[in-house]
């Protein structure tokens, strides 16, 4: 498998039956890749990268675009920011503590992916699930030997939690990369990275995701309101969602008309009824 750049990776193949109409529509589908449970699509995606890499805003901006099409959104938090945010500082850690922190951290991770995940496959609608980091990201933060123990010690296979636990992986690339001005610590209370320890950081999870069939880097090379736009392309070019690629442009707009003449309201799903008031101060 290929891995490169803005949502170009070839993968487990193309999306069979149907999928140009998974904007807003349920149904019964049959595809070769993700998983289908009832009658929506479950579509587990993996935010990763250094820090201040745009991951929070990146998780906003894929569920106002899913939720637009009517799909269901969850997002997983970040274990470790819930854990460190308890008042660990991991750089005190000696080894032996670094260790079993890590180890709990992944447990403490699949535990709270596996809930949206059962959750997801309940939905009667498509879901989408995105994670703020996954398994693999603890191993960025280890040496390899104490990784290999943890994973031993769990009866855990590196390649399946890397390859077929999530559906797709994107490496946000940290601002400390072609975007320094941009770099902060002010928005994480528990990021204590400065800009060297940030690219080191963003290689690691990097390399750590490698060999995921859908694994794509966005860089730096844009500004950022289009960084969050390939993106969300990167994703739903991969879902082969019909006319992602128009709706996605810089200059879209959103078009709302004026219908005239009777309507027959059973034609329409559900909805809630309300009037404008026009109001005029003096």
């Amino acid at each position: 498998m290929e891995n490169t750049k803005d949502g170009e990776t070839a993968g487990r193949g193309d999306l069979l039956n149907g999928w140009g109409k998974l904007n807003g529509v349920t149904g019964n589908y049959t595809v070769n890749n993700g998983s289908i449970m009832g009658d929506g699509r479950v579509w587990k995606l993996v935010l990763t990268g250094g820090p201040c890499g745009g991951k929070t805003t990146a998780q906003n901006r894929l569920a106002t675009f899913f939720e637009s099409l009517g799909w269901v959104v969850f997002r997983v938090p970040e274990t470790a920011t819930v854990l460190l945010s308890g008042g660990v500082d991991f750089n005190k850690l000696d080894g032996r503590q670094a260790l079993s922190f890590q180890e709990n951290l992944l447990k403490t991770m699949f535990q709270i992916e596996d809930t949206f995940f059962e959750l997801a496959d309940s939905c009667k609608r498509n879901c989408l699930v995105i994670c703020d980091r996954g398994a693999m990201d603890c191993s960025a933060y280890l040496p390899r030997s104490d990784w290999v123990r943890i994973l031993e010690r769990n009866k855990l296979d590196e390649v399946d939690i890397r390859d077929n636990r999530y559906d797709q992986v994107i490496h946000l690339v940290t601002a400390a990369r072609g975007a320094q001005e941009h770099y902060t610590r002010s928005n994480n209370k528990t990021r204590s990275e400065g800009l060297t320890e940030a690219e080191n950081c963003d290689t690691k999870v990097g390399e750590a995701w490698v060999g995921h069939p859908y694994y794509d880097v966005i860089d730096n090379s844009t500004e950022f309101e289009t960084k969050m736009r390939r993106l969300t392309k990167a994703v739903a070019s991969k879902l082969s969602i019909f006319g992602a690629e128009d709706w996605l442009r810089p200059d879209s707009r959103k078009l709302k008309f004026l219908v005239t003449g009777e309507l027959n309201l059973e034609q329409f799903p559900s909805f809630r009824d309300f009037k404008v008031i026009l109001w005029r101060g003096s």
